[in-house]
């Protein structure tokens, strides 16, 4: 199935639905979100798109809840751990997100939807959020949180107040002892800084040196004591925030059930509104599903085009016909038409919405595509090698629950024998009872989907006027590939259009019948074109073109004659203009000589002294020349034809 998400574009659908989700959780099931196959489901699924989308329209987007780094709060709790000030914070702001989202759901109730009344399970852990709100703040555990650890830190801030007093004192009473005249601390501890040579000068221990050994930290000895009774109270202190904390993660574990019972529903609630909010980006409506194989798509648009300038689709498949050949010219629209339809089909089938004003979409077991060149050349598969091995894995996987999408059907390869297999594969896909869009240049595969019971034709329309292609499918009637007025379009001259038009349609024999003159007045025309590009130099060759060029046909020669593939004799050899006649079963023609191809040469096929008159004259014009022969036969003449 990635490999159809893939061609369809599905995979960009999803990472646009990602780009709403708030939660990890959201996105990982966004990421790994697949079609079902149950009815209820998606059904269950696209109504609780719609009831975000109408909360979203009436009352504007919920408010985020943060829940980054909660599964590791839980891990830790459930763990036996002791939750950080910044771990129980989060938890709170959880709590507080709860608690706001709740109110909102509850503010919808009266658009008498079902998703509102998901708030009666959300629970906000009232007294849990406040206890942790009055203890934790800005990632510390506040002095509120305890009567004994507010009056341990009122003592320690006294304490430390006069102990840097003390050490002021000390500082102002020998300035020359010292390098500085501020009191620093060091590893904790407060300290003076004492230079080098007076260390004996100021009685105390060693605490730290500078970088240059040039000043020594120095704890004075007077302080020493109020020191060691200062650490004795952070001590205290530490122990204090230490017991409020482990309290702290106990009461999250009492209440863990509700808490990850929150988290679940939380992340359901983000994936839900997620969808609501990629289908008004999209401006999608809910789609009907069935499971009576129909299909039906009123102004549908695709939904990565823009929707200002992409021309919206109309297609019905399944009340009559189980398969739509299209057809049109090139950047038509007819891939773009077939991958909406199997776009829309994976959208609804996970509970998306779909942009178009109507749709009716059937349920599909598996939608299997051939779409896009496919050519491999690490595998060497050239582009009809691909298409073939794709198209018979989804021959031997469709069944009459599948939608097949096929695009180019039969090219790559002879178009005689491209047409004949694009139409077994329709045989085969009428047989498997499958729904299918197909997309083909084939003449003959038109007239066999107008004809074949069960199939039909459909066309992008072409405004022949201004030589654009309308981006609208016309279910019902065959199109054009338009080449030909394309090709004039982009600046093909119109006698090689003119051309290309009898070739095309059959007209052949009238371009081998024409007169030599015509033929060769056209010769130097199809050659001329590029001649504004640069020339190669051509070593000059001694013989004489001209006389090459006549002997490479001479009378009796055994030729074909293409395109036809006719064989015929040479009975008039090469003149100037490169134009020679040659007999075929039709009769004799003139033709140019580069659309002749030489066979059996005459040396091979007849005696050097053969008499040619046998095979290009008529019986009467033989016994003329036999008379002629004996001398003058008054009123004796010959047919040159």
């Amino acid at each position: 199935m990635n490999h159809t998400f893939q061609i369809l574009e599905f995979n960009l659908i999803l990472e646009k639905l990602k780009e709403f989700a708030h939660t990890e959780a959201a996105r990982e099931k966004i990421q790994n979100l697949s079609p079902s196959l149950n009815e209820g489901k998606v059904k269950k699924s696209l109504r609780d798109t719609t009831e975000a989308r109408t909360i979203i329209d009436r009352m504007g987007l919920p408010p985020a809840v943060s829940m980054n780094g909660l599964q590791i709060i839980i891990h830790t709790t459930k763990q036996g751990g002791c939750l950080s000030p910044e771990e129980l914070e989060s938890t709170g702001v959880m709590l507080t997100g709860v608690k706001r989202f709740k109110e909102f759901l509850d503010r919808c109730k009266y658009l008498e939807l079902g998703l509102p009344y998901y708030e009666q399970n959300l629970n906000p852990l009232e007294d849990l959020a406040r206890e942790i709100s009055e203890s934790v703040r800005n990632g510390r555990v506040e002095d509120s949180a305890s009567k004994y650890l507010k009056g341990i830190r009122q003592d320690i801030a006294r304490l430390e107040e006069k102990l840097r007093t003390k050490a002021e004192s000390i500082l102002r009473g020998n300035k020359k002892y010292f390098s500085d005249s501020y009191v620093t601390f060091r590893n904790g501890r407060i300290c003076l800084p004492v230079k080098k040579d007076y260390k004996t000068s100021v009685p105390g221990s060693v605490i730290d040196q500078s970088a240059t050994g040039s000043t020594l930290f120095v704890e004075p000895a007077a302080i020493a004591g109020l020191n060691e009774e200062l650490e004795l109270l952070k001590i205290g202190e530490e122990n204090e925030t230490r017991r409020i904390l482990y309290t702290l993660t106990a009461v999250v574990e009492e209440n863990m059930e509700a808490l990850e019972s929150d988290k679940r529903l939380l992340e359901k609630l983000d994936f839900l509104f997620a969808k609501g909010s990629l289908s008004l980006s999209m401006e999608g409506m809910e789609p009907s599903v069935n499971t009576d194989r129909i299909m039906r798509i009123v102004k549908g648009r695709h939904p990565l085009m823009n929707p200002e300038t992409v021309v919206p689709l109309d297609f019905e498949l399944g009340k009559r016909e189980r398969g739509i050949v299209i057809t049109g010219p090139n950047t038509g629209g007819k891939t773009v038409s077939i991958k909406t339809v199997g776009l829309f089909s994976l959208m609804a089938q996970c509970g998306l919405h779909v942009p178009s004003k109507e749709a009716d979409l059937c349920m599909n077991s598996q939608i299997l595509c051939d779409i896009g060149d496919g050519q491999n050349i690490t595998e060497n598969l050239s582009t009809f090698s691909a298409h073939i091995t794709n198209v018979m894995k989804i021959l031997h996987t469709a069944g009459p629950e599948s939608l097949v999408l096929l695009d180019e059907l039969g090219s790559g390869t002879d178009p005689a024998e491209g047409m004949g297999i694009a139409i077994a594969i329709l045989e085969e896909l009428q047989n498997s009872g499958c729904l299918f869009l197909a997309t083909t240049h084939y003449p003959e595969v038109k007239t066999y989907a107008k004809e074949a019971e069960g199939i039909t034709n459909a066309r992008m329309a072409f405004d022949k006027e201004t030589l654009k292609p309308l981006y609208r499918m016309e279910i019902g009637e065959a199109g054009e590939s338009c080449a030909l007025f394309i090709a004039q379009r982009l600046g093909m001259p119109v006698t090689m259009i003119k051309r290309a038009q009898m070739y095309a349609y059959g007209k052949r024999e009238s371009l081998q019948d024409r007169n030599p003159d015509v033929l060769a007045a056209l010769a130097p025309e199809r050659e001329s074109h590029g001649g504004a590009g640069p020339r190669i130099e051509k070593q000059k060759k001694p013989s004489d073109n001209k006389n090459l060029m006549r002997e490479k046909f001479a009378v009796g020669d055994c030729v074909m004659v293409y395109p036809d593939k006719k064989k015929g004799i040479v009975c008039i050899p090469i003149n100037e203009k490169g134009v020679l006649r040659v007999q075929v079963p039709d009769g004799k023609i003139w033709i140019n000589q580069k659309r002749v191809k030489l066979l059996v040469a005459t040396k091979e096929l007849y005696p050097e002294d053969y008499d040619f008159s046998i095979i290009f004259d008529t019986v009467e014009n033989r016994k003329a020349r036999h008379k002629m022969g004996k001398g003058h036969q008054e009123g004796l003449t010959v047919n040159m034809e």
